[in-house]
């Protein structure tokens, strides 16, 4: 039993395997399909295998990948029967997470010896940011964790009004200013609160925007830079928020940021509600970013921390 099924509830793993379960069935249906007659991996079954994969919203760089990984193995090993392509694929694409993430994590947890620990959370409207950063300030409270969230969406008072709610639904301090405030002066002010109240974590909301991609590098620059005459060296991370249904469009997001600003880790939003449960390993294997978290359900407890090796059991199981 891995660590994670031992520290992890088997509602969570359930959560997971549910959240999964429209990727999954998508994905198998297409593969059957792929093999249908067939006894032998051969080109016929590569070309077919490659076509379900960008279908399942893999992404075609990191499809290739998967493909001539496969076709080295059918080289070496000269004849691969059609019943083995499933476990071949599940060790492929393991091969290929595990090249981005290093060990598994198995909670919501924060480096001991950086305090305020600042994240600061990237992503276009509508990928469920506010969610994330609302359910991730719960996780960190459950661990005992003192918690103090910026609002530093200031364009919208939607994005600061839905912040407040959080805050209160959990019972964080939040920092914010009226709308069309500077949002550096936001993270500024969240900053130094979280220094005069001991807080451990500090997590910054930003605009939602994909306006030009100078005036997004500027921004973020500009915030970075105010929060460190605050705390030196932070934010400690940046976290890209992308929306798991959107598949290629998340892709083109995660292009668009990763050019703005250092990324430094994604979490991939509303898997439950659709079949492109692939965008996680094209986006991971492209990017060279790991996955922190995956968002399996509505549910407060459905943020869940990516692990690389339940992910690949749950869809492949």
């Amino acid at each position: 039993m891995s660590l994670f099924r031992k520290i992890f509830s088997k509602e969570k793993k359930e959560t997971l395997d549910k959240g999964l379960e429209k990727s999954k069935s998508s994905f198998f249906s297409k593969l059957s399909k792929a093999v249908a007659g067939k006894s032998k991996v051969d080109d016929d079954v590569l070309d077919n295998l490659e076509e379900v994969l960008v279908s399942s919203d893999v992404g075609v760089a990191t499809t290739l990948k998967i493909i001539d990984r496969i076709e080295a193995r059918v080289a070496r090993d000269k004849y691969l029967g059609t019943e083995e392509l499933n476990l071949i694929l599940r060790e492929e694409i393991a091969g290929l997470l595990a090249e981005t993430h290093g060990e598994d994590q198995v909670e919501f947890s924060i480096p001991k010896d950086k305090k305020p620990y600042v994240i600061m959370v990237v992503g276009v409207n509508g990928v469920g940011k506010t969610t994330t950063i609302g359910k991730l300030a719960s996780q960190f409270k459950k661990q005992g964790l003192r918690v103090v969230l910026g609002a530093g969406d200031t364009f919208r008072a939607a994005a600061i009004d839905q912040l407040q709610v959080w805050a209160d639904r959990v019972g964080v301090s939040l920092v914010k200013q009226k709308m069309g405030s500077d949002p550096a002066s936001v993270a500024f002010d969240t900053i130094q609160s979280a220094v005069t109240q001991k807080a451990d974590v500090v997590i910054i909301d930003t605009a939602g925007r994909l306006h030009n991609k100078v005036n997004l590098m500027n921004e973020l620059s500009k915030i970075k830079r105010v929060m460190q005459k605050v705390v030196a060296d932070t934010p400690d991370e940046v976290l890209l928020v992308l929306d798991g249904s959107t598949g290629q469009n998340a892709f083109e997001q995660a292009k668009q940021f990763t050019k703005a600003t250092e990324v430094t880790a994604l979490a991939i939003t509303k898997l439950d509600g659709t079949a492109k449960g692939g965008v996680v390993i094209g986006i991971s294997d492209q990017f060279k970013i790991p996955v922190k978290y995956i968002g399996v359900g509505e549910g407060m407890d459905d943020l869940q921390i990516f692990n690389k090796t339940e992910f690949v059991d749950s869809f492949f199981n």
